[in-house]
């Protein structure tokens, strides 16, 4: 039985704001490093891939559309300067991994189609 439009509705509002807070951790975390290791990089794309994967395993392809627009409007939102002109995530590198790599594993995961379910296989009678 397919969910009514506004079970639907609520489930993509819902997936859109869970994707904008990771946006807004991943883009505080991204800029953590460990000596020279970029940890807090590796494991905020592992994170929004990870979500973005779950959502899309557990509903349907529009509620990971809604998480990776929540995510990547937050990215786009935090990740500029705010009005005081104080700036969250310093721009270089670990920065523009992030903005360009976050949104690109999210969009993958979106695009990889269906796989066929397992459904159980009638054996015929004779």
């Amino acid at each position: 039985m397919k969910p009514s439009l506004p079970a639907r509705l609520g489930m993509w509002a819902i997936a859109a704001v869970a994707g904008a807070v990771y946006g807004v951790v991943g883009t505080v975390a991204h800029a953590s490093t460990l000596g020279i290791l970029p940890v807090g990089l590796v494991l905020s794309l592992i994170g929004a891939g990870s979500l973005v994967l779950a959502v899309r395993l557990l509903t349907d392809r529009r509620a990971a559309i809604a998480t990776t627009a929540g995510m990547t409007l937050a990215i786009v939102v935090f990740s500029g300067e705010g009005p005081g002109g104080s700036v969250i995530a310093p721009a270089g590198l670990p920065a523009t991994i992030w903005t360009i790599l976050c949104p690109l594993v999210a969009v993958m995961v979106v695009a990889f189609p269906q796989l066929p379910s397992a459904a159980p296989r009638s054996t015929p009678s004779s």
